[in-house]
């Protein structure tokens, strides 16, 4: 049996992706709070942070640990690209 078919809430993700998770269930204040933030508590770039995030919300184990975070986070993702998106590219920025 893999991890990602584990039954909980987390089964199948890692860490690092639950605070990728967790971060973008925060609100920022401050302009490039988000920014320092991704560096400081995730140490990833910004690039690979959007990254790492656009892959996660195609994983279901992300779906079960935030629900509500990763379903608000695919709806921008497709209503927000417009014809960027029927071109096959997905960004959630």
């Amino acid at each position: 049996m893999s991890d990602a078919s584990l039954p909980g809430p987390q089964g199948g993700l890692s860490d690092r992706d639950r605070r990728i998770l967790a971060l973008e269930g925060r609100t920022f204040r401050y302009v490039g709070a988000k920014e320092r933030a991704i560096r400081e508590q995730i140490g990833l770039s910004k690039v690979a942070y959007y990254v790492r995030l656009n892959a996660l919300l195609d994983e279901p184990a992300a779906l079960r640990a935030a629900p509500s975070v990763v379903n608000r986070l695919r709806g921008r993702r497709t209503s927000e690209d417009g014809a960027a998106g029927a071109g096959g590219i997905h960004r959630v920025a």
